[in-house]
């Protein structure tokens, strides 16, 4: 049974029917395209991954509660389940987006909190920016 062996991360083949939000700029739907991954995170164990990476570990002892399917211990399969999950971020965000996030060589963890302190970082700015918008929407241009 070699299915028992692959991680549920793997069996993702489109993400965009899993999270359908393009967080986008100028959207406000950071908190929504945020907490949708929050859920798929923990429903195909890698919520680890929205922390630092691990550091390698010398001991041998490992709890039940720390093991995880097939090879999720080593290096080559952290890093693997790694860029899966940089995959979905990446593939969820707009293409202005991805053009200020994305580094060589970073992990999804680089990834989330960039893209958490664009956004958490600006909500004064961002704030200010929609009460502008409002108070300079013309209620001519809309139809009765």
């Amino acid at each position: 049974m070699a299915d028992s062996k692959l991680h549920p991360a793997v069996t993702v083949s489109n993400i965009k029917a899993l999270i359908p939000v393009t967080l986008d700029n100028e959207a406000a739907d950071y908190n929504t395209w945020a907490e949708l991954f929050r859920i798929h995170f923990t429903a195909y164990l890698v919520s680890d991954h929205l922390s630092p990476r691990p550091k390698a570990s010398t001991s041998s002892t490992t709890t039940d509660k720390d093991k995880q399917p097939a090879d999720s211990g080593s290096t080559a399969s952290w890093e693997r389940l790694d860029t899966i999950v940089l995959q979905w971020i990446y593939g969820t965000i707009s293409m202005d987006l991805l053009k200020t996030v994305i580094k060589t060589k970073t992990t999804a963890y680089d990834a989330w909190t960039a893209i958490e302190s664009l956004f958490q970082d600006n909500k004064a700015t961002r704030a200010l920016h929609l009460k502008q918008k409002f108070a300079n929407t013309r209620l001519e241009t809309f139809p009765p």
